[in-house]
């Protein structure tokens, strides 16, 4: 039996701490039918409305809930529903708090038709004025989600949570196939297929709704990074680097056992909640909600070992974790490490030049601290993408090149065999970076040193730096 809404605040907030904000609703100008009908919905759901609206707290973080009652004509949202939805969320921005959105609907109530239509315009405009103000707004998107609920405010979370097995999609199934004479393709409508390309963050049942808010909501609340502290020291890089060759760099960030990202991740950034939006398959750039050190930030990641290069739509899911963290108010980390983007037809008919341009005008022009790690190879577009940060640290051995050193030389040569003396003509290599002003920090790599070492290294580095970058004045929005 599905959840019902109150089944759903239980579950969330800690006991006893519930207010409802709900006041009467009233619908005027209604037929007898209709209002017999909504009679016949109060006694069978046992709430005045198909959405209960409220504050509780969960684990002691004030929360603002939204919550569908699908039992209550489907959950379907009239011109009543929606005032009771804009007012909470309306109240939740005047007041500062985070707002859960819990849906299960099949969309406007048909027996008001246009004027409940219209009403998702407001719904959305209020859940955009309170991202606006740097405020968090979760969705949890419950069995069955459809129609304009689906469509309006049930899909503008910054993370949006599915419980596994919902039926979810734009028109019901059953409705589709009346209007288009052919059924739905069978696991299309389902939340697991909607995970799988990225469109929803996470499988999550409503028993492990309020666990993962938790995480949630104490990484924000710890989210005070302010001016540097007294003790913070910037790293420092020694004036003269030790000596090393261009293309013995290139070829050592290609060693199996070069640092990778799953080193950084054993020592000192923890991943708190992953971010969808890399489509099927081992993802090329993973994304999250993380954090350095105990400092919550977005992370942006390439990871070198991905089993599929990066595509566009990984560059548009980067671009949308740089919107949250500037909504957000978190330090944006970013690490590159690729030998270059898709070079396919299909991610040039994806638009590939245009996501890399996105990223490359957003990343500088964030009002949030940002780091960039140069973990290793930054080849072509794909590196540049994540590079625009305020500050830029590269392992002694990283490098950044137009193309790899082989396609330089392709373009200039037009063979492979050229490629070691270009990556010394065209100053790719960290310490030539550095000098050049591209690149503030090097981490050194002696001689003999263990991924793990350099990792430490890197990541002690990255908060350093953090603790130099002040974020701007924060207005106590998504922190809860």
């Amino acid at each position: 039996m599905p959840a019902s809404a109150n089944d759903v605040i239980e579950a969330v907030v800690d006991h006893g701490t519930y207010e409802s904000w709900d006041a009467p609703c009233t619908v005027s100008g209604a037929d007898v039918e209709y209002r017999a009908a909504l009679a016949r919905a109060r006694a069978r759901s046992g709430v005045d409305e198909a959405v209960l609206t409220g504050v509780g707290r969960v684990a002691g973080h004030p929360v603002v809930l939204i919550v569908s009652e699908f039992a209550f004509l489907a959950g379907s949202i009239g011109v009543a529903a929606a005032d009771r939805i804009v007012d909470a969320l309306a109240r939740a921005t005047r007041s500062g708090l985070p707002v859960l959105a819990s849906t299960a609907s099949g969309g406007t109530r048909m027996q008001e038709g246009a004027p409940a239509f219209v009403r998702m315009l407001d719904i959305s405009a209020a859940v955009a004025r309170h991202r606006t103000a740097g405020l968090a707004y979760f969705v949890h998107l419950r069995h069955p989600t459809t129609g304009g609920v689906m469509a309006s405010w049930g899909a503008l979370g910054q993370i949006t949570l599915a419980q596994p097995g919902a039926l979810l999609g734009f028109v019901g199934p059953r409705v589709t196939e009346v209007l288009t004479g052919a059924p739905m393709p069978e696991g299309v409508q389902t939340a697991e297929n909607l995970a799988a390309r990225g469109l929803v963050d996470a499988l999550t049942p409503v028993s492990e709704l309020r666990r993962l808010l938790t995480t949630i909501l104490g990484a924000l609340r710890g989210a005070r990074l302010r001016t540097s502290s007294p003790a913070a020291r910037p790293p420092r890089t020694p004036r003269t680097l030790e000596p090393a060759d261009t293309w013995a760099s290139v070829e050592i960030t290609r060693r199996r056992d070069r640092v990778t990202l799953t080193d950084l991740y054993r020592n000192g950034i923890a991943v708190l909640v992953p971010l969808a939006g890399t489509g099927r398959g081992r993802p090329a750039i993973h994304l999250g909600l993380a954090s350095v050190a105990g400092v919550a930030c977005v992370l942006i990641a390439q990871d070198r070992r991905s089993d599929q290069p990066i595509r566009p739509h990984d560059l548009r899911a980067a671009r949308r974790a740089m919107a949250l963290a500037e909504e957000w108010r978190l330090p944006v980390i970013t690490v590159i490490d690729t030998p270059g983007a898709d070079l396919s037809a299909e991610a040039e008919n994806s638009g590939l030049a245009f996501a890399i341009a996105q990223c490359v005008a957003a990343l500088p022009t964030l009002a949030v601290p940002s780091v960039a790690v140069l973990l290793g190879q930054g080849a072509g577009g794909a590196a540049l993408a994540l590079l625009g940060a305020r500050r830029v640290i590269a392992t002694q051995h990283a490098w950044l090149a137009p193309l790899p050193p082989e396609g330089a030389s392709a373009i200039i040569h037009r063979d492979t065999g050229h490629a070691p003396d270009l990556t010394r003509q065209q100053r790719i290599g960290a310490p030539q970076l550095f000098a050049a002003g591209i690149v503030h920090h090097v981490v050194p790599e002696p001689d003999g040193q263990a991924p793990d070492d350099l990792a430490a290294a890197v990541t002690d580095a990255v908060t350093n730096t953090l603790k130099q970058l002040p974020l701007r004045p924060d207005r106590g929005g998504a922190q809860g």
